[in-house]
């Protein structure tokens, strides 16, 4: 009798459960007859051929697309019946991109939003370290940073700028005013100032200079002391001040402390994960974070354990790397409530990249999930006491009508009773 043919089915008997998943298919005492192996090779021609066709399409689907923007550009530049702003139609070309994925978190950004972006992030800029704010047509200096230039130099607040660099700056606000302070690091610029009756002038130096996005300070209530931390955001040098000014405070005797994250946008996750990681051990996840095809957990990078009371206030701007703060808290600390208002509710990271003209944009590329694998999106957390702030602090705004500030006084000393 003549040997029965084999079907694609005898051939491959377990192909439809797992692709060659068991080594022992290619072990078989029964060998392939010649004409098997020539059905074998035949059939893995064609898949080759199916397969290459699809990338190679796919491939040229997305080389034509390509092709079709650089044509329209290029069209566009040549014939075009007026004057052309290059620079500008590459701009919104680029733009037009980022808007069609519908993401209010992408975005790109001109040479301006780029440079206040990277300030933020970074943590610092250069120029003279002084704050001022514009009343009776000049800039009027309200805060100096200590050890910047401009203290060194012997500016004082209460200063009113007239000049700068030989020019009048009366009427200068804003972008205009700050453009003539800052310059490259290490340039000077020349300060005329008005003080009372005196007119001075000062040569300064441009310098790095640090901002400082921790404030720090230690509340007495009833004979106890709280401390106080409030971040302003989560820039590059962020979880630095804040380990320094949380090791301050130890010493200084606190019993409890709170975070306040109220109007922090967020920032950088290293930095939120470096502060975390100060008060969790090693096995704990703080957060998780969720690409295309992999789930990531991130874990405290210490194992030091903290046991007092703590309170993170949070409102409505409270966002992304604070509500990560906030989250890995209410969901790993024993001793934590978290009061004010349901936070901000983004729960998605971005990536950002320069452009060579030094433009940037800046895109999603992942969504971030609480330790227990939550997605606040749109949601925000809830605190576990919701206080509204009183019209009262917004005429005053001073710390006796922070009514937020006040419950978090008034429930972390009945933590250590």
């Amino acid at each position: 009798m003549g040997r029965k043919k084999k079907s694609l089915k005898d051939l491959f008997p377990k192909i439809k459960n797992s692709f060659f998943d068991d080594i022992n298919f290619f072990n078989n005492k029964a060998f392939f007859t010649t004409f098997e192996v020539i059905i074998i090779i035949f059939i893995s021609i064609i898949f080759g051929i199916i397969i290459g066709y699809i990338i190679t399409n796919s491939n040229e689907s997305n080389d034509l697309k390509v092709k079709e923007i650089i044509n329209t550009y290029n069209n566009i530049k040549d014939d075009y019946y007026d004057k052309l702003d290059e620079d500008k139609l590459a701009d919104a070309a680029i733009k037009g991109m980022i808007d069609s994925l519908d993401d209010p978190y992408s975005s790109y950004m001109d040479l301006k939003t780029t440079d206040e972006f990277n300030e933020s992030v970074d943590g610092s800029f250069v120029g003279i370290g002084i704050s001022v704010v514009y009343k009776d047509n000049y800039n009027k200096i309200v805060d100096v940073y200590d050890n910047s230039p401009a203290d060194k130099s012997g500016i004082k607040v209460g200063d009113v700028i007239i000049e700068v660099n030989n020019r009048d700056v009366s009427g200068l606000v804003g972008e205009d005013f700050t453009t003539l302070i800052r310059g490259k690091i290490g340039s000077k610029v020349r300060i005329v100032v008005k003080r009372g009756d005196a007119t001075k002038s000062f040569i300064v130096k441009r310098e790095k200079i640090e901002i400082q996005t921790v404030f720090k300070e230690v509340l007495e209530h009833e004979n106890q002391k709280v401390g106080y931390l409030n971040l302003t955001t989560f820039a590059a040098n962020t979880a630095k001040q804040f380990s320094k000014e949380l090791k301050s405070l130890e010493k200084s005797g606190i019993s409890s402390l709170i975070i306040d994250v109220r109007d922090n946008p967020g920032g950088h996750l290293l930095q939120v994960r470096e502060i975390l990681s100060l008060f969790f051990d090693k096995k704990t996840v703080l957060y998780i974070i969720e690409s295309k095809n992999n789930k990531k957990k991130i874990y405290s990078l210490n194992n030091d354990l903290k046991t007092y009371p703590i309170v993170i206030l949070l409102n409505k701007k409270s966002a992304s790397a604070s509500e990560i703060l906030a989250s890995a808290f209410l969901e790993n600390y024993k001793n934590v409530l978290l009061i004010g208002e349901t936070s901000y509710g983004k729960g998605t990271v971005q990536k950002s990249k320069s452009l060579s003209d030094g433009t940037s944009i800046k895109y999603t590329t992942q969504k971030w999930l609480t330790s227990k694998g939550k997605w606040i999106n749109n949601k925000g957390i809830k605190p576990d006491i919701e206080i509204v702030l009183s019209d009262s602090y917004f005429k005053t705004p001073i710390q006796e009508n922070d009514t937020q500030l006040q419950e978090a006084l008034k429930r972390i000393v009945e933590f250590n009773k």
